[in-house]
């Protein structure tokens, strides 16, 4: 997919979504270029070789959309999610599941931040505690402790070790 005006684009060969539109000036929201995963690039691979999106990722009639937000809330009413309410589902929501996916899968938090578009310590905020090192030196510090104050018990059973 090649560069247009007003949208972002996809460079197949690089395998790399830039979602800020070409030209548009950076703002707080940040929309850093992402690298796709492979089975998501595969499939734009060839829905390019197939005809189907040609200009754009999401087409209708040939045309990209200008807004996904229809199609979203009906393939969500399909599922049977929510779609009105407090608990909608929203295109929002997905990034919380992919943040959250990611901590909890270990990833890099540079990396993970980056490919969110928000700060480390954004992410570390608001889902760090989902990461498997959570805590992790905390707990093996209140662990050596117990183990030099305690050092004739077993910390697994907490039976008198017997020698």
């Amino acid at each position: 997919m090649q560069p247009a005006i007003g949208r972002g684009y996809v460079d197949l060969d690089r395998g790399v979504f830039h979602r800020r539109a070409a030209g548009a000036r950076e703002t707080k929201k940040r929309q850093p270029p992402v690298r796709l995963p492979g089975r998501l690039l595969a499939h734009i691979r060839r829905w390019q070789r197939l005809g189907i999106a040609n200009t754009a990722i999401v087409e209708w009639n040939g045309k990209p959309v200008r807004s996904v937000r229809k199609g979203f809330a009906a393939a969500a009413a399909a599922a049977g999610l929510p779609v009105n309410g407090p608990d909608k589902v929203t295109p929002h929501v997905l990034r919380h599941t992919a943040a959250t996916w990611m901590m909890q899968n270990g990833a890099n938090l540079w990396e993970a931040a980056g490919f969110l578009g928000m700060t480390v310590e954004m992410l570390q905020e608001r889902y760090g505690h989902h990461h498997p090192d959570f805590q992790k030196d905390a707990v093996r510090a209140i662990a050596a402790r117990q183990l030099r104050q305690f050092p004739d018990r077993n910390p697994t059973n907490k039976l008198r070790q017997t020698l």
